[in-house]
């Protein structure tokens, strides 16, 4: 493998001038460029990426903190973020931090010492005290960490009062709600939205703790329906506690939609790929990477001047389980 000091011997100048070259910074004379051009062509020479991180303290790179890769939902938001990022010349690091604080913290320090040129993270345990001190920029994406941190998510609550409305307007009369895990932001919007929606309607509320997680939310469902028999509604806090519940639904033999309907939040593939299709409310996957993506950038590149906060809103999809 050819080295910078090979190129600098082929072209007949220094190792000074190749690494003049290569960063394109400094006074090089134009026939001596074509020299070094034509020598790292003829030597396939790649530059040492570590290396020139470590010259220049960058890296073309950012970090993605993400707290649950098994959530169906993540994997389309990094596939998101890493075609937006590509597209820009950078690498994306994926991190897994299932949301303990230690850990974040720990991965934040050592992407400082990679050089990464920025941060978007998914965090509810991380707050703005731990990050005012970096030198790097970053944003939160899909929950608001606080107003010093620019962000980019979607209005959980209204998306919550929507999907209440819906099921009152299909007739529905008792209404239950499988909440996510307590302390999370997307969680607590959404059950905060239930709640209002419901009792703006003088309903009773019932409100069973799926955790976000499949099996949980299949454990809960069965006492929910279990405890309270006319029980027609269900508003789960996610697809994935969504179709959990459709599983204990069906094994108590309840019809979907005539005797009990359900809708779900987020809009992930695979409510389309289980019996009935899931109603839900669909958030923007796509652009909602690919907007953190752009802003993270914007700040590498000194274009953004101030604190931003984009709020999109989730869409109402109604399918078979409605």
């Amino acid at each position: 493998m050819a080295t910078i000091r090979d190129v600098a011997k082929l072209a007949g100048v220094s190792v000074a001038t190749v690494s003049r070259v290569l960063n394109n910074q400094g006074y090089v004379h134009e026939d001596t460029r074509k020299k070094v051009e034509q020598a790292i062509r003829q030597l396939n020479y790649k530059p040492n990426a570590v290396a020139r991180s470590l010259y220049k303290k960058t890296s073309k790179s950012i970090g993605l903190i993400i707290p649950d890769i098994t959530n169906p939902f993540f994997p389309q938001l990094v596939r998101a973020v890493e075609e937006t990022m590509y597209e820009a010349g950078y690498t994306v690091l994926l991190f897994n931090s299932d949301e303990v604080l230690k850990r974040e913290q720990h991965i934040i320090d050592l992407m400082v010492t990679k050089y990464v040129d920025g941060i978007i993270i998914v965090s509810n345990t991380i707050k703005y005290e731990h990050l005012k001190d970096l030198s790097i920029p970053i944003v939160a994406l899909d929950r608001v960490i606080s107003q010093e941190i620019p962000s980019v998510s979607v209005d959980n609550y209204e998306g919550a009062r929507k999907a209440v409305r819906l099921l009152i307007g299909k007739g529905c009369k008792k209404i239950a709600h499988l909440r996510g895990p307590k302390n999370v932001f997307t969680a607590e919007e959404r059950l905060r939205g239930y709640m209002d929606e419901m009792n703006s309607q003088g309903m009773e509320t019932f409100v069973y703790a799926g955790n976000y997680e499949l099996n949980t939310s299949m454990v809960e469902t069965m006492k929910l329906l279990t405890e309270n028999r006319e029980i027609d509604g269900i508003f789960a806090g996610n697809d994935v506690m969504a179709v959990g519940a459709i599983k204990a639904i069906t094994k108590l033999g309840i019809h979907i939609p005539d005797q009990l309907k359900i809708i779900g939040f987020d809009g992930i593939e695979l409510g389309t790929v289980i019996t009935p299709e899931l109603s839900t409310l669909k958030q923007p996957i796509v652009q909602l990477g690919k907007k953190s993506s752009e802003l993270l950038l914007n700040y590498i590149n000194g274009n953004e001047k101030v604190l931003r906060h984009y709020v999109y809103q989730a869409e109402l999809i109604e399918r078979d389980s409605t």
